[in-house]
Order: structure tokens, then sequence, then C-alpha cells
């Protein structure tokens, strides 16, 4: 089939790449301006426009795809069919109509659940089991089009946003590539979305990853891993930013319990429990967040073994 690949991210590069190898012509590439990124604002090419460059594929970079100009522009090249992956605009009624077999996208979840910008994430935040991806034909409106493939995928205990994104981007290129020919071919059947199970997934920001300790150790867990690598969920100490990368639960630290029992001592959330050689423990809400590996503001990361070389963590300290 000709194909008109429409992504930014690096999510987008895996589906286009096996686009490529699967021996579709991808008559053209679509993706988000150049931006400027980092302390110097060099400008940086998105990581689809990277992909394309190297394969030899043009590339078509408007700033609102709804524009006039840019829907001629888009017409202009020869396709079959628009796959969609993270593009980060949402297309118009005259651009979803312009191909003869319309315009599909590749979301990162299961729909109709965790529709919109940040369904990796979101999951695992809140705790879900398993996730996938799914190919659906697009229509106006947020991620609410008929569903034609899916493909589930099992949440680790100790998933990150990071190596789940790398997990649903290889799914997802693997049922896009096993899409195309179904089209084609008429194979696909599509199915509604129950409207009465959807759920909505929105953008990330840097305030979602600062920890609230009344919170319980379970969900601050989550918060950790499923906002790794960005923005990261972070605390503060002595008014700098902390950012945690790797924690674990403690629910019942017996060892902890009796001593401060023996002290007399009961901490509050956010203040520092027990430290030792490798971790240390923060009072929750319920549990304790046990800390193995932060960064503190202007430093690399670090183990905590390194970390307390060089800075004070002692029970009662309060975070936050």
């Amino acid at each position: 089939m000709k194909v008109v690949y429409m992504g930014t991210p690096d999510f987008a590069v895996g589906p286009l790449k096996a686009i490529i190898e699967a021996g579709h012509e991808v008559s053209a590439v679509v993706t988000q301006p150049d931006k400027q990124r980092g302390r110097g604002r060099e400008v940086q090419m998105s990581p689809v426009k990277n992909c394309a460059l190297k394969y030899g594929i043009p590339v078509f970079q408007p700033v609102k795809i709804k524009e006039e100009d840019a829907i001629e522009q888009l017409s202009r090249y020869p396709a079959d069919i628009f796959v969609v992956a993270a593009f980060g605009q949402l297309l118009p009624r005259k651009v979803l109509n312009m191909p003869r077999f319309g315009c599909i996208n590749i979301h990162a979840s299961l729909l109709p659940a965790y529709r919109g910008a940040a369904p990796i994430n979101r999951v695992i935040i809140n705790g879900e089991l398993y996730t996938g991806v799914t190919i659906m034909q697009m229509a106006q409106g947020l991620d609410t089009g008929d569903m034609l493939l899916k493909e589930k995928v099992l949440i680790e205990a100790k998933e990150t946003g990071e190596s789940l994104h790398d997990k649903l981007m290889e799914a997802g290129a693997r049922l896009i590539v096993e899409a195309l020919p179904k089209i084609e071919r008429g194979e696909l059947i599509p199915e509604k979305q129950d409207e009465a199970l959807s759920s909505y997934a929105g953008k990330l920001d840097k305030s979602m990853g600062l920890i609230d300790w009344k919170k319980d150790a379970v969900s601050l867990e989550r918060l950790v891993r499923g906002l790794n690598p960005w923005p990261s969920a972070y605390t503060i100490y002595k008014g700098k930013t902390l950012k945690i990368w790797e924690a674990d639960v403690v629910k019942e630290d017996a060892g902890n319990k009796e001593r401060a029992l023996s002290q007399k001592t009961f901490y509050e959330p956010g203040q520092v429990v027990f430290a030792g050689k490798d971790f240390f423990d923060v009072a929750s809400g319920d549990g304790c967040l046990r800390i193995y590996s932060l960064q503190l503001e202007g430093k690399r990361r670090m183990e905590v073994k390194e970390f307390l070389l060089g800075y004070e963590i002692v029970p009662g300290f309060k975070l936050g």
C-alpha cells in the first residue's frame, strides 16, 4: 500500500520502520515542526523526522494541519491510507476523508479505556494489570473511532513508563504490519467503542510529579514508576528538588515499628523513618516508601548508598 505516515515522538518510530521494512511505500512523513530544546536552545528534529530522513522519505511539517494550505500540500502525496501514531494534532474531516482507506491510528491502550495523550503512564499510575495497543479507524473526536485490531500487553510488577513505552511501541509495529494488508483486502470488521467504558488519559505535566506524602505508599510507588523517565516523581530536600527514580513499598516493617514504639516516636507523612546503608524509608499516609535511587537538583542520578556519603538523611528528617 501507499502510505502517508503521521507521527512525532519515539513511540511512532518503531511502527514507521516496520511499515517500511514490510515493503509498503511511504510517500511522505508528516511530523511536528522542529523545536528549540535544552539550555542551549538548539533546534532539534522530531524522532520521526530523523527516521524519515535516514530512509530518504519526504518530510512535511505543518504548524497546523487543519489550515487550507497544509491540507492542499498533504493532498499532493499519493496515498491509499494515512497511518497516524502520536502525531500531536487533531485531523480535520477533509484530511480524515482524503485517502481511499481513510486514516488509521496506532493508540497505546486498549480502547475505549485511556483515550488521550498519556495512556502509557496513566495505566501504571492507576495500577492496571495490563494494557495494549489498538488500531483504530479515525473519526472526528479524540480516539473515538471504530476499533480494528488489538493486542494485549502485560504490565510487569516493576514496569516503568519507559519500559512499557518500548513494549507498546513494538506491539504497535507488529499490529500495524498485520493490519495494513487486512484493511486492503477488507478483512477487518470495525467494532464500535462502548462509551460507557471510556476513560481519559490527559497530558502529563511537571506538577504531577510532586509527591504528596499523605497518600499511601502503594500509590506513591506507582507514581515513581509511571512518571519515569518524564516528568519524574519528586520531593523537596532542603529547598531543592529531589527526584525519586527507584522505590519500593514497605507496608509492615517490624524493626521500624518496634524501634518507633520503644522510642515513643511516631512519624508524620514525609518524615524519614529509617536510614540504612543502601536505602531509606519515608513515612506515607499508609506504609513507607523505601528509596533506592534518586537525583538531587543539579546533580546526576545516583544510588542512595552514594547519596548518603555526601548528604544527611536521618530518622525524623522531613521531606517535602
